[in-house]
Parts: C-alpha cells; sequence; structure tokens
C-alpha cells in the first residue's frame, strides 16, 4: 500500500476493501473543504451507481427514465418539457430524448396546452402510474436499506447539516 493509498485508507474504509473512489485520491494535504466535497461526491455516486444498477437490472430501465416519471407523478395535469428540464436540472434535448422513448413505451403521453397551442403537455399514462408506483416502492426500499447503517440520530444530524450546507451554499451564488 502506497502513502497515498495509505493516508485514504485510514480516512475511508472502503479503500481498505479495494473499492476506489473519488476521496481516495487525497493525501490529506488538501484543505478541508476539498476533502469534504469529494467525501459528499463519493457518497453519491455509491448510491446512484447502485440506483442506476438496480433500476437496468429490476427495471430494465435507466434513472434519468425513472427521474422524469418521478417528476411527472407530482404533476398529474402534465408538465411543459422546459418546466420537466428545469426540474431535472438537464437540457430540453435530453427531456425529448426520454419523453421519446417513454412515449414509445407507452409510459407517457403527450397533450396539447390549452394555454399555449406552441408547447405540448407530458403526462404519465395509467400504464406509467402504475410501473412508476412498482418502482418507486423499490426506490424506495433500496434508498432505506443503504442508508440503513446510520443510527438515527447520525441520520437527523446529517440531515441537518446537509441542510444548512444548501443554504449557505444558495446564499453565496451569484444572483441570477
Amino acid at each position: 500500500m502506497t502513502d497515498y493509498t495509505h493516508y485514504a485508507a485510514t480516512q475511508h474504509p472502503a479503500v481498505a476493501l479495494g473499492i476506489p473512489d473519488l476521496e481516495t485520491r487525497t493525501t490529506g494535504q488538501e484543505p478541508a473543504d476539498i476533502r469534504l466535497w469529494l467525501r459528499m461526491l463519493s457518497c453519491c455516486t455509491l448510491i446512484e451507481n447502485e440506483v442506476r444498477s438496480r433500476l437496468r437490472s429490476e427495471f430494465q430501465t435507466t434513472l434519468p427514465r425513472f427521474d422524469l416519471m418521478s417528476q411527472l407523478t407530482h404533476a398529474p395535469k402534465g408538465l411543459k418539457m422546459s418546466e420537466l428540464s428545469r426540474l431535472m436540472m438537464v437540457t430540453n434535448g435530453n427531456v425529448t430524448g426520454i419523453t421519446d422513448q417513454l412515449e414509445k413505451d407507452g409510459l407517457v403521453e403527450r397533450m396539447k396546452d390549452d394555454g399555449d397551442r406552441r408547447s405540448s403537455l407530458i403526462r404519465l399514462t395509467l400504464k406509467g402510474r402504475r410501473y412508476h408506483r412498482r418502482m418507486q416502492r423499490a426506490h424506495e426500499t433500496w434508498i432505506q436499506s443503504l442508508l440503513g447503517g446510520l443510527a438515527p440520530t447520525a441520520r437527523n444530524t446529517l440531515f441537518d447539516l446537509l441542510g444548512d450546507l444548501k443554504q449557505a451554499t444558495y446564499a453565496r451564488l451569484p444572483a441570477v
């Protein structure tokens, strides 16, 4: 084990197991904010990769498709493509491609927007709502399983601290 991997293994036990992640690149000389950022990113990446894998193997779908359908569950009357792309934080082109696939599979439908004849509203079909409901239940179970190693007090503390970080970050973003 090199000095670099030895340090990383003492800071992150997964490294000792031979599981590399973004945090394993640290040497201990980086500023604390950079180490924190890499730890958060590593946690998100580990969880996201597992969710992607399970969606693929259990539902033959992708995380972007699941995410788009999740947004539509909160808008039974439908959403415009621009609204979907803003909520999902992706380009309109990404949303169009995913919507085309979901429509082909009969999971979403496009409807004319009475308020704006130039655009369409996208909404889940009955088949899409049923399919998403099954995925949502599984997703909830997966997340609970992945985060289940944290004690409830630690989970609550982490939630509160991340809320503080979110507010502090928003406060430092340039006004749009």
